[in-house]
């Protein structure tokens, strides 16, 4: 299965002690970033928190960011809003290409003339080089 290792880096196998072992945080740190907002961890039936390999990877981002990048905890959820709605637009912006390469694709293979692209690149992809 090509998703396993995504799927792997969402399971929450760890911990409240044991995540913030692994982060280098104590573990009330840890529920402080849950209740601004900085990390959601889920949650066993018993409500015991449980973070994921992402999580971990998500807390050590932060410490770098607050203690070596010097930026608060409210810079700190701005930058981590920011860095996912620029995921998702880099989703959005791959699915859109590889829906016109389709197009260009079938339109060739119908032996339709296919609009040319390459024409109008953004600034700051640049011309291309004869």
């Amino acid at each position: 299965m090509a998703d396993q290792p995504e799927r792997d880096q969402d399971r929450a196998v760890y911990i409240i002690s044991v995540a913030a072992e692994l982060a280098g945080v104590h573990p009330q740190t840890l529920r402080i970033y849950e209740r601004k907002g900085l990390v959601a961890p889920k949650r066993t039936s018993g409500n015991t928190r449980r973070y994921s390999e992402r999580d971990i990877a998500l807390l050590r981002q932060i410490q770098d960011l607050t203690q070596e990048g010097g930026i608060n905890l409210a810079g700190v959820k701005m930058i981590i809003e920011l860095q996912a709605q620029l995921d998702a637009l880099r989703a959005e912006t791959d699915a859109l290409e590889e829906r016109l390469h389709e197009r260009d694709q079938a339109a060739e293979a119908d032996g339709k003339i296919v609009p040319l692209t390459s024409v109008f690149l953004p600034p700051w992809q640049g011309r291309p080089h004869p």
